[in-house]
């Protein structure tokens, strides 16, 4: 089923957590009063509340593209707040999620459409989610002129490589890219522009993109041993004080 509708009645914001330089996205059709969060932060629960209620949306789902090594989920805090559902990609280690989506699954709130669309590489278990065919939330699978790491969480270049030029760059060219993370102040991109601009990608095949990958020699994330645990639990051995 396609959904070109992006309406007056559809909202969508990109809301930013300056330590861990990630984007949570809220989506909500205002016909019915409904939304969902896409990879919410911990230390932003209070945020994200004050803002659901000041627009008088009832939080449906918060979904989860990976299980992150930089920051902690705000899921189970909001489960417990609001009720919501916590949605993660399928085969990933939360044993907390309602519900596991897989590769091509859809999930509808109201108007919106949400197709998944299995990307791995990054860790071994990584969605995005393609939001009425224009505009996709990419994760940390896609960058804005770069991508995710893979040297740790199971990751794997060649399948990220896979991921990202046979699932994502595939999209029609105009279609808006929206990542988890940017350390730049960019906040979105298309398609297009990352066919030709994102160097990463550009210029190199699956050999070179893997050679490349595997000689990147970055730090871990800062939280990677407190947060890749804790999101295994949705976050819930954890609380905002």
């Amino acid at each position: 089923m396609k959904r070109n509708l992006w309406s007056q009645d559809i909202l969508f914001r990109q809301l930013y957590d300056q330590e861990s330089s990630t984007y949570t996205y809220l989506i909500a059709d205002l016909s019915i009063h409904t939304a969902l969060l896409v990879d919410p932060v911990l230390e932003q629960v209070e945020r994200d509340l004050k803002l659901l209620k000041e627009l008088g949306l009832r939080l449906r789902y918060c979904l989860e593209t990976h299980i992150h090594a930089d920051h902690i989920t705000g899921t189970s805090q909001l489960q417990q707040r609001t009720g919501c559902l916590g949605v993660v990609p399928e085969h990933a280690q939360a044993i907390c999620a309602d519900h596991y989506l897989q590769d091509g699954e859809h999930l509808t709130l109201g108007a919106i459409l949400i197709q998944t669309i299995a990307t791995p590489g990054h860790t071994d278990s990584h969605n995005a989610y393609l939001i009425n065919d224009n505009r996709v939330l990419t994760g940390d699978a896609l960058f804005i002129r770069g991508c995710g790491r893979t040297d740790f969480q199971s990751g794997d270049p060649g399948t990220l490589h896979d991921s990202v030029t046979q699932k994502l760059f595939t999209l029609p060219p105009a279609t808006l890219v929206y990542p988890a993370h940017d350390y730049h102040g960019q906040t979105v991109s298309t398609v297009a522009e990352e066919l030709q601009w994102n160097l990463r990608f550009k210029g190199r095949d699956r050999n070179s993109f893997i050679e490349f990958m595997n000689n990147l020699d970055l730090p871990d994330p800062k939280k990677m041993m407190e947060a890749v645990p804790a999101n295994e639990q949705c976050g819930r051995a954890f609380a905002v004080h």
